[in-house]
């Protein structure tokens, strides 16, 4: 089901909202970031971007950008909101933003178990570069990363 396109807005994520953020961390992960991570991502001035239908947050994307190369961080839209094309929409607003302020390059990690967020890279034109063993936490054990990338075009780009 796709959401109304009236219904989705966008919003540039800030500490008052960290309450709702840690909210939907917290039901969507069971090896949640911290609210520290957070904090850290607004302080070092990543871009954090929120997607809203009214006042209420349905989820959010973290990414860094240095030098040309971007890597999307954290991408999660609340358990609840989920099924509904809203994380497309986010992660499509997401790359906009970062391809106007420069970016040629993006890069993901995804748990190999994530089948759903796989077939949302591959579907947003990411493709599977490598690996990283044992990169997430997973309980007592670790759990390997996909690395996906996507080359983004601005006009600061030069590719040859």
């Amino acid at each position: 089901m796709q959401p109304d396109e009236g219904s989705l807005g966008f919003d540039t994520m800030s500490f008052r909202h960290l309450p709702e953020v840690m909210a939907i961390e917290q039901r969507a992960y069971p090896w949640p970031w911290t609210e520290g991570m957070f904090v850290d991502s607004l302080r070092n001035g990543h871009w954090c971007y929120l997607a809203r239908r009214g006042q209420q947050v349905l989820g959010y994307a973290i990414l860094s950008l240095a030098v040309g190369d971007c890597h999307l961080l954290n991408l999660c839209i609340d358990p609840a909101q989920q099924g509904r094309g809203y994380g497309s929409r986010l992660l499509q607003y997401a790359i906009r933003q970062v391809t106007e302020q420069g970016a040629c390059d993006l890069f993901l990690e995804v748990r190999v178990s994530n089948k759903a967020a796989m077939a949302l890279y591959t579907s947003q034109g990411f493709q599977q570069v490598g690996r990283r063993r044992d990169y997430y936490p997973a309980g007592e054990a670790r759990e390997d990363a996909l690395v996906y990338h996507r080359v983004l075009t601005p006009p600061s780009c030069s590719r040859t």
